[in-house]
């Protein structure tokens, strides 16, 4: 038996989103670009999508710019708005333990001469709105905030910041990174003061490749890709009417059952959460209740290394990670783990276990036991 425990890497296409995306790629396969028929029949795929999506968020269909995935949404939110808004400020405000697509984007900026504030977490890798509230200038022109940590699943207090961000000043821009929280939650932009919002067709059941950013309408943004001006000169590119499709199919599914499913996973989190808490010296990062991903539980193993452990797992047939799947092959450089306070022994030994829908108890249950026996054995060779 294969157990698959690394949803927040990606998940599985569900079957109707993988059929439909088939057919747009063998049968109804036009660029929607084009004129005639074909092209037509395409545009409508895509039009269709765009409306499911916005129907999720409660948004326009013409706020949503669909790109190639969670990195260029990211990229497009940073450098587009950052660009668009430099005459009014060079000042930037992150947080510790973005995703790479953030962290790099914002890094480049800092090389062409915008300020950059980083904000700090606690243990629970959970922002402060104190800090945040006295970090705001005048001359902030951007906050980018990841809605939910994509490696201990902390949450942060959005809405909250959205609104303390434009009482302070309505024309800074709030950015989040929603790729491992949308689909898990309601998240509606305009109630809670975000002006983009990035998501990634693959953390949702959809196709690899695609993903869409929420643009606020009147959101001063430039496009950062350009060619022949699709999108209403956002995103130039061939659309990917395939992929688009096929994300569009996998939002809706993943909205009609959103609160039951979400109840059940933050059951199983628990439950595995306290499985994990019995076995001996393993430790939980982050928190395990409902104010966390109900998705994500990290945890650490010391005296056995984090990659020994994942293969050790492995070669059992059951698939985890040490880290983002963004940096796989670098799994102990964690900002996030560094900047929760972990020392180096339970950074270097932390797994990630990431669940879905189709996530059971059975399968839990099995990886406790199998932990509860590779442990000692590891242990015993742990390198001196």
């Amino acid at each position: 038996m294969q157990i698959y425990l690394d949803n927040s890497a990606t998940t599985a296409c569900s079957k109707t989103a993988a059929d439909l995306t088939a057919r747009l790629m063998t049968e109804d396969f036009g660029n929607p670009s084009s004129m005639h028929l074909k092209g037509v029949e395409a545009e409508n795929y895509v039009k269709k999508a765009a409306a499911d999506i916005a129907a999720t968020l409660r948004c326009k269909d013409k706020e949503i710019v669909f790109t190639s995935g969670g990195t260029e949404s990211n990229n497009l939110a940073i450098l587009g708005s950052a660009l668009a808004n430099r005459r009014s400020g060079k000042h930037i405000i992150t947080t510790a333990i973005e995703h790479p697509s953030v962290k790099n984007a914002v890094l480049f900026l800092e090389e062409q001469g915008f300020e950059v504030s980083w904000l700090s977490v606690n243990a629970d890798g959970e922002i402060s709105l104190q800090e945040l509230s006295e970090t705001l200038r005048d001359d902030t022109i951007l906050v980018s905030v990841m809605m939910m940590n994509n490696e201990i699943g902390s949450l942060q207090p959005v809405a909250e910041a959205g609104r303390m961000i434009h009482e302070r000043n309505p024309q800074t821009i709030f950015h989040v990174d929603a790729v491992q929280a949308y689909g898990k939650f309601h998240i509606i932009p305009k109630r809670m003061d975000i002006d983009l919002l990035s998501v990634s067709g693959h953390k949702i059941h959809g196709p690899k490749g695609v993903g869409f950013l929420y643009i606020k309408e009147k959101t001063k943004i430039r496009p950062v890709v350009f060619g022949g001006g699709q999108q209403r000169n956002m995103r130039s590119g061939t659309i990917n009417a395939p992929g688009i499709a096929g994300m569009g199919v996998a939002a809706q599914e993943m909205y009609e059952n959103l609160d039951a499913n979400v109840d059940s996973m933050y059951e199983l989190k628990e439950y595995f959460s306290k499985k994990l808490s019995e076995l001996e010296q393993v430790s939980v990062n982050g928190k395990t209740g409902r104010d966390s991903a109900p998705h994500i539980v990290s945890a650490a193993f010391p005296g056995v290394r984090s990659e020994v452990l994942l293969h050790a797992l492995e070669d059992k047939g059951i698939y985890v990670s040490a880290g983002s799947a963004c940096a796989s092959h670098h799994p102990s450089d964690s900002n996030t783990l560094a900047a929760i306070g972990l020392d180096k022994q339970h950074q270097e030994s932390t797994l990630r276990f990431s669940f879905s829908v189709h996530t059971t108890k059975e399968e839990l249950d099995a990886v406790a036991e199998t932990l509860s026996e590779l442990l000692p054995v590891l242990r015993k060779y742990r390198r001196r």
